[in-house]
Parts: C-alpha cells; structure tokens; sequence
C-alpha cells in the first residue's frame, strides 16, 4: 500500500501525482531500498537507481524526495570519487539524475527548505567531481540558466549561492562567464525578436530574468586581497594557463612571491570576466528601476574592479544625455570616469548646469549630485563665466526651492564666490548708461540705459552658461534670503557678508552637513537650539480671527460676502 504519511515540511501540498515506483513502497521500505544500494551487486544497482529516480521529481513527497537525492548522490559520489567509469546504462541513469535535480530547482513545486537544501548540495557536490575535481562548467551554466529562465522566484537558491558558495574564487570566475553567456543569449533573441515566453507574457518574462542576473552581479562579492578570498571549490583552477603547475627550476625561497604572481594572474583573469559580463548585462533592456539601481551601484561596486573602466563611458554618457533623474543619477559614474581614468566628456558643465532644476533638490539621490556638483566646481582653472553662471543660476532656485534646498545653495554660492575671485562682482553690481545690451531686446537694453531699477540680463531659461549672462549680472536673490519666512535661513545667508575675498579668514562650507535636509531635520534643530530671547504676543483681549483690518489698511472685509467655491 502507498504510504499516506505526509513530512512535517509537507503538510500542505503533498505531491498527488504518483509515479509507479512511488506507488509500491512506502518510506521505511524507501529507506531499505536505499541501503541496499550501497551493497547491492552491479545488476541490482541499476534496478535500485531506476526505483529511486522515480522519487526524484517535484510532485513526490518531500520526504521521498530528500531522501532519494541523499542516496543517489552518496552511491555516484562514491564511484566518482574512486575514478569508477560508468558505463553506458550508468551514465545515463547518472545524466537523468542531474537533469531531474535541475528540474526540481527551478518547478513551482519546489517550495520545501529541505528538498531546496538537498537539491542544491548535490549539484554543486557534482559540479566538484564530474570532470576528475575540476570545475564542470556545463553543469553549472545548466543551474544557473534554469534559474534565471524559470518563471519563479527562486531568491533560495540564488542566496544559498551567495552564502554558501560565492566565497569561492572559481565559482565567482564560472559564474561571471555563465552570466556573460545568458546575456549574450538574450541579446541575440531580442534582436531577432524570439523572446522567450511564459504565462506572464514576453516583456514580463524577460524583466524577471533580467532582475535576477542584477540579482547575481550585485551580490557576488568583490576581490579583496585576504587569503580566503583566493579559495577554490575545485580542484586545479586555471590550471590551463599553467597557474597550478609547479616550475621545479624556481628556487625555494622564491615560494611566496610564486604565489603571489599566481594570485595576480587570478585576480587578472577575473577582472577580465567581471567586465565582460557586467558589459554584456549593460547591453539588455533594463527596466527604469534595474537602470536606476545600476547607476547608484556602478561608481563603487563596478568601476574599481572593471579590467578597463572606460568601457562604461558609452553607457553612461548616454545616461547623462537622457536628462532628469537618470542623468543626476549617472553623474557620480562618470565624474569618476573623468577625475580617476582620465576620460574626456565634452560639454560636460553645460550639461550639469541643465539640471539645475527644482526638482533635483527634492530627488531621492539629491545628498550624492549636490556633494558632486560642489566638487565639480572646486577647480581653480573653471572659467568665470562658468562659475558666475552656475552661482546666480543657484541664487535664483534659492527663491524656489524648500529651506532645506535654500540652505545647501546659499553654501555652494559661498564655496564658489570664495573659490574664485573673479565672480565676487556679482555680490553688488551696478549699470551705468548703455554698457551692457540683452541680444537684440529692445526693452531691456532701453531699461538698462534708463537706469531702471529691477532689471536683470541674466537668461533663465538659457542652458548655455555662456549665454546666460550671468556676468552681467548680480546676486540680488541671496539678499533677498535674508527676509526669509525660515529663521535657519534668514541667520544662514548673513555668513555670505563676509569679505570671502579674504580666504585666510574664512573657510569653505561642508556640502554634506547640508545635503540630506529636510523640513524634518530643520525642525529637530531649531527645537535644539537655546534662545535667550523669545518673541512673545500679548492680547488684551481673545482674537476672533487670524487678521484684524490694521493689518489691511484701506481694504474691508465682509463676512456675509465670503462664499465657498
């Protein structure tokens, strides 16, 4: 009779299809079963193996499953281990168990701790011993594809990976070439438009597999220089290129610098596969939010390790060029391009003075872009029109922006009119008769000669800062703060009085202690702050509204009149 017991693990969802093995024995007889198949005589091992295979699918019991796999892996384990070559019959039962294993990892019906477990450690124990101790790359790719291409989330065994075997310098080196591989593979069916298709639809399909190769690269961790971090799962990695080969003409004294030498040829090699493959997945249809999760990640977690960085360029210039978000996002990417591995960006403070909108100062990353921007403009080479354009370009979101946003810009304005000289004309400016004209506006210019008190040949709207005119023009804006509604504010921009062409008197603000305000943070610090005096009202008599007519001199208000729209 069928054995009706169900696993602890299994008390819901019992596989209910059974196979013609499963149906005879039950799990004592099961477990008897796979006994014998480590005593039993050749013949008698390929009917055990055959009986037992049939408990290896995703609708047995998990029970029947897990112990199934623990004793076909022990009975093949050993025999690979001895050197035992499988003959025909063998090696195919042997090719049926690891394909059933492979299915197993990536069915919906794999959702039991231990049967994930036990699927998992046999076929990376295989991926050790099919190839004599070397590392079976096929059969690894086979996992990894099966994983990635599966319609299901399998964050399990792609953590299970990461804890258990990503430590290893081999498994990170074969797992590099099999992402490369997948990436490559998706490129191709997607220029030739033969997607892979599943019950959630082409576009779906392809996002979930591309959010678990995002997965995989941004959780394998970086070479470091430690001595765990050169441990490997198999025997002889890169022995090809003789890295494990002993040169008996070396003297012994030179052991720890042969080490070494084979260490950098590792540390090379993996290089180059870590940039091939994050530049294979940099070439698939990301998603906006894989996108935006790859710009934050690549100036840290990428770049330092790329075999050559400037291989990102394209990428992220491209980046920068879509404007918004996305190109405040790359800016970090590419400002270490630049600084560190000497690329060339044309245009690049033209396109940094274009993003100079309100809505950067709201912009979840906005701490990292401001940080950026300040050092950005630290060279004593940028030209005045530069500095001057980006200074009044900043003082006229100062009258827009949140207090949070006021405060950070009244500190790049006193960074850039302390850094350079040249522009502190701008603090107080005057026009004298028709020195200076607006690009053919008549009105302006005749304003201008008039010594009309207002205006400003500064372009708002231009994105060109040498259009702007910001030379021509002056920081009235940062006055205007000091009649800010908000006191940190208003207290703030008095620091900006200061003679800042004195620059053994001053110092340069930190960006950063203002970067990431908020109203929040302004509140916990004025609720700090100790005041001696504090503005008091008295009434003689209870207000019966928030304005009396006094503060309206020559207006009436009538109550009766009032209506609600």
């Amino acid at each position: 009779m069928a054995s009706k017991r169900c696993h602890p693990d299994n008390q819901q969802g019992c596989g209910k299809k059974k196979r013609k093995g499963e149906a005879k024995l039950s799990f004592p007889e099961l477990e008897e079963l796979s006994h014998q198949l480590l005593v039993a005589s050749s013949i008698e091992n390929e009917n055990h193996v055959r009986i037992l295979l049939n408990y290896t699918t995703p609708e047995s019991d998990s029970e029947f499953v897990v112990q199934s796999i623990l004793s076909l892996q022990t009975f093949f384990a050993v025999r690979l281990l001895d050197g035992h070559v499988f003959d025909s019959r063998l090696r195919t039962m042997f090719d049926d168990f690891l394909a059933h294993l492979i299915h197993i990892a990536s069915s919906p019906l794999c959702k039991f701790h231990l049967v994930r477990m036990a699927v998992l450690e046999a076929i990376m124990v295989f991926v050790k011993l099919n190839k004599k101790g070397h590392f079976c790359f096929t059969l690894y790719q086979r996992l990894i594809q099966a994983l990635i291409y599966s319609p299901l989330e399998v964050d399990f065994f792609l953590d299970s990976l990461l804890s258990n075997y990503f430590n290893y310098i081999d498994v990170r080196y074969f797992t590099f070439m099999t992402v490369q591989n997948i990436c490559n593979t998706l490129d191709k069916r997607i220029s030739s438009g033969n997607n892979y298709v599943t019950q959630d639809g082409p576009q779906a399909s392809l996002d979930h597999s591309i959010n678990k190769i995002h997965f995989i690269l941004t959780h394998i961790p970086p070479l470091g220089d430690s001595d765990t971090d050169f441990e490997v799962w198999s025997e002889g990695f890169l022995s090809k290129e003789g890295d494990n080969q002993e040169n008996p003409t070396r003297k012994e004294g030179k052991g720890g610098s042969e080490r070494k030498d084979k260490s950098a040829k590792k540390i090379v090699k993996l290089k180059l596969k870590f940039t091939k493959a994050w530049m294979s997945f940099l070439k698939l249809p990301l998603s906006v939010e894989v996108y935006k999760e790859v710009l934050v990640k690549l100036p840290q977690a990428v770049i330092p390790y790329l075999s050559k960085p400037e291989m990102l360029c394209d990428f992220l210039t491209r980046s920068y060029d879509v404007g918004g978000v996305v190109s405040v996002m790359a800016l970090s990417g590419l400002f270490v391009l630049m600084t560190q591995h000497g690329i060339e960006y044309p245009d690049f403070y033209q396109k940094l003075y274009a993003l100079l909108v309100p809505s950067v100062f709201m912009a979840r990353h906005r701490a990292k872009f401001l940080e950026l921007l300040d050092v950005c403009l630290k060279s004593p080479l940028l030209p005045a029109y530069i500095a001057a354009a980006f200074a009044k370009k900043l003082s006229r979101l100062s009258l827009v922006v949140t207090p949070s946003g006021a405060l950070v810009i009244i500190a790049l304005v006193h960074n850039l009119l302390r850094r350079h000289p040249s522009i502190n004309c701008l603090v107080h400016q005057e026009f004298h008769g028709k020195t200076y004209s607006h690009d053919g506006n008549a009105d302006v210019a005749s304003d201008i000669a008039r010594g009309k008190q207002g205006v400003d040949v500064f372009k708002d709207k231009e994105s060109d800062p040498l259009k702007s005119n910001a030379m021509r023009s002056s920081l009235w804006e940062i006055d205007m703060l000091r009649h800010h509604y908000c006191p940190p504010v208003s207290r703030f921009v008095l620091s900006l009085e200061n003679d800042l062409t004195v620059r053994a008197r001053t110092t340069e603000m930190t960006v950063s202690d203002f970067s990431s305000g908020s109203y929040s943070t302004i509140f916990k610090e004025e609720m700090r702050r100790r005041v001696k005096q504090v503005p008091l009202a008295f009434y003689k008599t209870t207000p019966t509204s928030l304005f009396s007519e006094l503060d309206f001199p020559g207006w009436t208000f009538n109550g009766e009149q009032l209506k609600v729209m």
